[in-house]
């Protein structure tokens, strides 16, 4: 026990590899001088086609806030849960405005499919700052593979419902869906996206631990055994997901080759997604889970559906697609499958809230250190409203945010004013985003 520690940032390097490390009891020893301050980090969750909002929002403000049958599986986070209710969307253009306007806050988009115009997304604005202490600035992921050509809102151009993410106002970041791609961009040689280069890393099937194995083990011999338990934990989760996604390439490859009498062609991404629901999205969330707990990146969006997603959910009773469901015509029949959709996202959500509570980071956990903003750009479907938008705050915030609360505002700010009011708690103020006209009551979040 000596003031000498492991570097916050140390990897270990292999054939192709790059492998981070969790946090270490030996990156902060016991006799440091100076605690470190906490990491904090972003992240944004969205879901498409609005919410039945009858099953969302609570009746009650303040603390003796009701858990709706939607928020009910989100209860055991309820103190680290903030409710937000009466905020409005800046740009009220049925889908292309729901999820063009979530992060960037932007009135306005094109007018035609080949006109491309938003604002730079909060995101990116994070990415941009807290790029210079991670290998990675940003992860931007998906569950729906990317259509960025061709109209589908109106005339609009796909990008608006295929990326909450703007680089900059004519610059929209498609979102990755394919679990294996996000994975050799966390671990493989981030010098080499060549297609041969991937496909030889194919052929090898083993794991990208085999590479570094040597060095894990002069690593173990250094540290302590809290520390030797922790990095055995870490890897094993690392050897999981590699075997997950191989075992849904060899079921993708299966189904094609059933589908299909001829040689599969050569693809530019090898395929790596399962096929359900249910494991493509847990798959997804553990990806997430250890890029921030290595600290790769500290800002990730992810879209569980993009707006008008005609995905259906038979396996919770739920038959029809969802985009033609949300137009439910008030029927109360239809509005309880809707809301049905929506509780299973919480649910799913809650078991990577639980995941991430469980992670230690630093004096807490990741949950601790983590501001993570769940939502939709519309709130009732059948009239594609942007008033009262059923949003979420979760997490500590590190020290900023408190939750247990249900927070009801009544002048109709818009959410721009969020946005840059969640810029000032992640210490990175800025004057205006989108159409912005201010911050949120600076005490409603911090609840101080």
């Amino acid at each position: 026990m000596t003031g000498k520690s492991l570097p916050r940032r140390t990897i270990v390097r292999g054939l192709g590899v790059t492998l981070a490390l969790p946090f270490l009891d030996a990156m902060n020893p016991a006799f440091s001088a100076t605690a470190p301050k906490p990491v904090r980090r972003f992240q944004a969750v969205y879901v498409p086609n609005g919410m039945a909002m009858e099953y969302w929002s609570p009746s009650r403000e303040g603390r003796d806030f009701e858990l709706t049958p939607i928020l009910e599986p989100l209860a055991p986070f309820r103190n680290q849960m903030l409710v937000l209710s009466g905020l409005r969307a800046n740009w009220n253009y049925i889908h292309a405005g729901a999820s063009g306007s979530f992060l960037t806050g932007t009135t306005r988009g094109g007018r035609t499919e080949v006109e491309i115009i938003a604002d730079v997304s909060m995101d990116q604005l994070l990415a941009r700052k807290f790029g210079k202490e991670t290998q990675l600035a940003s992860l931007e992921l998906s569950l729906d593979a990317p259509n960025n050509a061709g109209a589908c809102t109106g005339n609009l151009s796909c990008v608006y419902t295929h990326t909450i993410s703007w680089r900059g106002p004519t610059q929209p970041l498609p979102m990755e869906s394919n679990p294996r791609a996000v994975f050799e961009k966390l671990f493989g040689d981030s010098g080499s996206t060549q297609r041969a280069a991937r496909e030889a890393r194919l052929r090898q099937h083993q794991s990208i631990l085999d590479s570094v194995t040597d060095k894990l083990a002069d690593l173990k011999r250094e540290i302590g055994p809290q520390d030797q338990v922790k990095v055995e934990e870490y890897t094993e989760a690392v050897r999981d997901i590699e075997r997950r996604i191989q075992r849904a390439q060899e079921q993708s490859n299966v189904q094609s080759n059933v589908q299909s009498n001829v040689e599969l062609p050569v693809m530019e991404q090898p395929q790596g997604a399962p096929s359900s629901f249910e494991g493509h999205l847990d798959l997804m969330f553990d990806l997430q889970l250890l890029a921030l707990r290595t600290d790769l990146t500290r800002v990730i969006t992810f879209m569980i559906g993009k707006e008008q997603s005609a995905r259906p959910y038979p396996q919770i009773g739920v038959p029809e697609a969802h985009h033609p469901l949300s137009h439910h015509n008030n029927q109360p029949h239809l509005i309880a499958h809707m809301s049905r959709i929506n509780r299973y996202h919480t649910e799913l959500f809650s078991k990577y809230l639980a995941k991430l509570r469980a992670t230690p980071d630093g004096d807490g956990s990741l949950l601790d250190h983590m501001t993570i903003l769940y939502g939709s750009g519309i709130s009732n479907s059948d009239q594609h409203s942007g008033d009262n938008l059923p949003i979420l705050l979760l997490g500590g915030g590190a020290g900023r945010l408190q939750g247990g609360r249900h927070l009801k505002y009544s002048d109709r700010p818009s959410m721009a004013n969020l946005l840059v009011t969640l810029m000032d708690k992640l210490d990175l103020p800025v004057e205006r985003l989108g159409g912005s006209t201010g911050k949120l009551p600076i005490d409603t979040l911090s609840g101080v």
